[in-house]
Parts: C-alpha cells; structure tokens; sequence
C-alpha cells in the first residue's frame, strides 16, 4: 500500500475551489458540487467508507481546517471514525475544540508526515489540501499517490490545484479509473526516480 496518497476533488478545468471562498462557502462560490459525488451513488459511498477506513492520519492546511471545522467539529474530517488530522499552520489556533482530533503542526510538511506517519502505523497518510499544502507535497516529492474526484464542471476561476510545482516533470501511472454518476474518479501512482 502507497504511505502518503493525495486525495482531493477538482472541476475538470483544474480548480479545487470557486472563487470567494469563505467560512459560509469553504469551496467558494457553488464550489461544493466538488463534493455532491459523494452521495451520488452507492458506488460513490463505497468509496468514502474506503477514504475513512483506508487512512491512519489526515493532513490538511489551516485554511482547510478554519473553513471545515463548523461542519467537522471536534471529530474531525471523518466524524465518529475520528482519525487524527495534523493540521499545517504558522500557529496553534486559540480555539480548538476539546477532545478534537486535531494536532497542529508549525514545524513544516517533512514533520507533519513524520508525525502522522507514526501515529498512521501501517496505515497510508492521506493528504487533503488544500492547494498549497497539496503542490508542497507534491513539489517535495513526498506523495507515492494522487486520488483526483474529476467533477464534470467548469469553474473558470478559482484556486488551481497543479499550480507551483517547479519545471520538472512528474511521471504518473494509471492505478484506477471509477465513473460514478457525478465525478471520475482517478487514482495514479507517482514514479519515483
């Protein structure tokens, strides 16, 4: 099994958030049709039971846990699964719920995959986002895996996620394509030089 897999949803032109992103819309402006697939389907159900039970440790940026956090509340990401999420920031928010499942890390991405990887075991760490913690990871060359949720809609505008990455090239394989009513979903293997 991969250890550190991207998974994330995107409009087919490339943006994981609309514009105008804000605690009401976290995926900006009707940018949460990136996520209807989820309950499109029971194909599509079958792959969120996978996403919550498949990882040992969550990563996200700050950004993704303050415009997330009304919706997850103290469980986190994966509700009552309560899989610890370390959460990316220049600093520990002053309100944290109690009893969360969240770990903040200030010390940057190499330390906050160490520390979910210890706390994944055998286990993969799943990287969530959003964009820029997704290009640091990939730029470093820490993801063996990139999940993309491809929603058939046009955004036009919004937060890109393959932005940034460097000039190098980064190889990819095919791992598995699954259509469901509202999303492709497409998982590549990283080549690894």
């Amino acid at each position: 099994m991969d250890n550190v897999v991207l998974d994330i949803s995107m409009s087919l032109d490339g943006f994981v958030t609309a514009l105008n992103v804000s605690p009401d819309e976290p995926l900006g402006d009707d940018g949460q049709q990136l996520h209807e697939w989820t309950t499109d389907s029971d194909r599509s159900r079958e792959l969120i039971a996978r996403m919550v039970e498949g990882p040992g440790a969550y990563i996200a940026g700050r950004r993704t846990y303050d415009t997330s956090l009304p919706w997850w509340g103290a469980d986190g990401p994966t509700g009552p699964a309560r899989v610890p999420l370390f959460v990316l920031s220049h600093s520990e928010p002053e309100d944290v719920p109690a009893g969360g499942v969240y770990q903040f890390v200030t010390d940057g991405i190499e330390s906050a995959l160490r520390q979910a990887q210890e706390v994944a075991g055998d286990r993969y760490v799943h990287v969530m986002g959003g964009a820029d913690i997704a290009q640091q990871f990939i730029k470093a060359g820490l993801v063996d895996e990139i999940a993309i949720h491809l929603v058939p809609v046009l955004f036009g505008s919004g937060t890109r996620l393959f932005d940034h990455l460097g000039e190098a090239h980064i190889q990819l394989e095919t791992a598995e394509v699954i259509e469901t009513p509202t999303a492709v979903h497409l998982r590549f293997r990283v080549r690894k030089a």
